[in-house]
């Protein structure tokens, strides 16, 4: 669900970290009981669209991966780990493919090393790989999925989920990122600080999009500012004069784009300005970063920069623990410095917790079903990330959101909000 590069400026330090399910019991389940791997070799796989719109953030995302596994020597306790990188995405789309992502997943179902999986970046994408992945008893760790319906049936949620996800009626598939009834909560609450008063909801009918529309909708409503609408968008439209009118007839004086950059939306957020010349323009991490505001990669124009606005699961580099610290200067080190992408934060904590589940697992490390229990047994676990817990549906306790404006076509850190009711 995210869109190009997250370039920040050296106002926000270059250095900031960024920030879509099963029967109703929790994770994990039995012990031993799901097949291991036959030796002391483990394979974990990631898949991540490394062409197209999000290949920039994704590649920071592989470069955490690798960061984390080499500071581990390339081992998990006793286990030696050999990680694949796999791209979920093709030149044709620009994008992640639901072909290409169904391919990545049966690959690892199929290797009979294979102990986790470290996927998707698009909650639709996870939609797709979870279910193989589930029947195969494999774990998955998703870096960037925010998708309330992966891992709940609460608000946001579509029919049938989460439980179509997980075929085998275990929970395989835990994120390091807070699902988006904590974004929704969080951009209600900028709304609400920020004065607006007739806020409407746009989403790119996907399922991370129209999700956390409905997720924004119902924390705006316990605001006292409930939406004048929300609908979906055509990301192959030639432009959206019309919509942009129907808000301004509405009277509407802020406008939440819930959805991915990728699809279309640079023209939306040009028409929508346009079209409503007073009206603050919110969106969330789907579309915070480059591609969305700076001018040389397509993005809108500097002079809507003091209107537009997005949230991100992350906080300023001097916000994070010491651990989160130290991972922003290790990362330089080794990858150049002012080379910092927020998302690579995430691949980092994703392959940490998977190192840190298997060495739990203790000499069972190598059995799929150990690994998972020892997935979601996590608690109090210090990361970069802050100290966090994974609970029974998958979810991290992590809740803090950063705000993100837009200054000289460049995505700059704000504040960090802590969304009310999160």
């Amino acid at each position: 669900m995210r869109g190009r590069r997250l370039v920040v400026s050296s106002m926000a330090v270059a250095g900031l970290a960024v920030g879509v399910a099963a029967c109703g019991g929790g994770g994990g389940g039995g012990s031993s009981s799901g097949a291991s791997v036959s030796g002391k070799s483990l394979a974990i796989y990631s898949s991540l669209p490394l062409q197209g719109a999000s290949g920039t953030n994704s590649k920071a995302l592989v470069n955490g991966i690798q960061l984390a596994l080499s500071q581990n020597n390339n081992k998990a306790g006793q286990f030696t780990i050999k990680y694949q990188s796999l791209d979920d995405s093709t030149a044709q789309t620009g994008k992640w493919d639901p072909g290409q992502t169904s391919a990545d997943a049966r690959k690892a179902a199929q290797d009979s090393s294979t102990i986790l999986y470290i996927g998707e970046f698009n909650s639709g994408a996870s939609a797709i790989s979870i279910p193989i992945l589930n029947r195969a008893g494999i774990g998955q760790i998703s870096p960037a999925n925010t998708a309330v319906g992966l891992t709940s049936n609460a608000a946001g949620a579509s029919p049938g989920e989460p439980e179509k996800y997980y075929p085998t009626g275990k929970r395989t598939y835990v994120r390091v990122v807070p699902k988006d009834t904590v974004q929704g909560a969080a951009v209600a609450t900028v709304m609400q600080s920020d004065g607006c008063k007739k806020p409407y909801i746009l989403n790119d009918k996907e399922v991370y999009g129209q999700g956390l529309a409905t997720n924004t909708s119902d924390s705006l409503k316990g605001e006292g500012i409930p939406s004048l609408g929300n609908d979906g968008w055509d990301p192959k439209a030639a432009n959206y004069r019309s919509v942009a009118s129907k808000i301004a007839g509405k009277g509407a004086d802020c406008v939440f784009l819930s959805g991915i950059v990728d699809n279309n939306g640079v023209q939306l957020t040009k028409d929508i300005a346009a079209g409503v010349p007073n009206a603050k323009i919110y969106a969330p991490d789907g579309f915070c970063e480059s591609g969305w505001v700076s001018p040389k990669e397509g993005g809108a124009p500097t002079s809507l920069d003091s209107r537009l606005q997005c949230t991100v699961a992350t906080l300023s580099p001097d916000s994070y623990p010491p651990e989160g610290k130290k991972f922003f200067t290790q990362y330089e080190t080794k990858y150049g410095k002012g080379n910092t992408n927020p998302y690579a934060i995430y691949g980092y904590a994703a392959m940490s917790l998977a190192i840190d589940a298997i060495k739990r697992a203790g000499a069972n490390g190598s059995n799929r079903q150990d690994v998972i229990n020892a997935l979601f047994a996590t608690k109090n676990l210090p990361s970069v990330l802050g100290t966090y817990s994974i609970d029974k549906n998958g979810d991290t306790s992590v809740t803090d959101y950063g705000l993100y404006s837009v200054k000289n076509g460049e995505i700059v850190f704000d504040k960090v909000v802590k969304p009310k009711g999160a």
